[in-house]
């Protein structure tokens, strides 16, 4: 029988590598959380993917490690703490299905210039469905799966969920997750008391948590606090010179007439202020 088998698989060298291929295809859509990704609309994650890789990074370093998370609501989280790190990891976020094309298209051409993965273009969904579920590599079949998860979490998930998830999940220094563990950690106080310099700071070392603190004043943490809060402001300042626009305009023009079939297709997450 064995004998068999392997004659057919050298009279049949493609076929046996399509099969191979395939088998692997399915093996890695089964690891797939197509359940428990549902589960998130009413349901905190608990142990995420990146807090069991740290834990066993350490265990092979023969350190300890010990996990502080506090998980707080999105909306006891100030508005200009979320607009800054929106502003900082993912500016399109209430307006794209998962994926920021611009910023692959971006991140392929730098990557390419500088012959190594010198840009990242992962949106806030894309770094949750690694987070929760897959590990820190950059290998395609792990960047294959990050991107059904991700459609998976978008398809499922509101932007507010998504977002509330984010916040209380990423990593914010060595055994530190959530914006409220970071929080506390670093400034003694409750996320939901943090000034817009604070939240700068967090949202500043979110790409590099492990090497940078976001209470230290180091000239990387300092530059980019300062790019998120001038995004900010930019971001105010249009806001309010489209606000005024609209309502130097006459009514007619603001509030057109619609057909009774016309819909408004409202984000949920409008009311976080992006």
């Amino acid at each position: 029988m064995i004998q068999r088998v392997f004659a057919w698989i050298r009279a049949h060298k493609v076929k046996t590598l399509l099969l191979l291929l395939l088998t692997y295809i399915l093996v890695e859509l089964a690891t797939i959380p197509w359940i428990s990704i549902g589960a998130l609309r009413t349901a905190n994650p608990t142990e995420t993917a990146l807090m069991r890789q740290r834990k066993a990074e350490a265990a092979d370093e023969a350190k300890p490690y010990r996990v502080t998370q506090r998980w707080i609501p999105l909306k006891r989280i100030p508005p200009h703490v979320v607009q800054a790190v929106i502003v900082a990891e993912d500016g399109t976020f209430y307006s794209h299905g998962g994926f920021d094309w611009y910023e692959v298209q971006e991140s392929i051409e730098k990557n390419i210039k500088q012959r190594r993965a010198a840009r990242g273009g992962s949106t806030i969904t894309q770094q949750l469905a690694k987070n929760l579920y897959l590990s820190t590599s950059k290998d395609p079949v792990r960047k294959a799966k990050e991107a059904v998860i991700t459609l998976l979490l978008e398809g499922s998930l509101s932007k507010s969920r998504i977002l509330e998830i984010y916040l209380n999940c990423i990593e914010w220094g060595r055994g530190i997750f959530g914006i409220e563990a970071a929080s506390l950690a670093y400034f003694g106080k409750s996320a939901s008391a943090l000034t817009p310099e604070e939240g700068a700071r967090l949202a500043a070392v979110i790409p590099s948590p492990l090497r940078h603190r976001p209470d230290a004043d180091s000239r990387y943490v300092l530059r980019r606090k300062q790019i998120v809060l001038n995004r900010m402001a930019a971001r105010y300042a249009a806001s309010q010179s489209q606000t005024e626009e609209m309502s130097s305009r006459p009514t007619e023009e603001v509030f057109p007439d619609t057909d009774a079939t016309d819909s408004l297709d409202i984000d949920e997450g409008d009311d976080n202020g992006l």
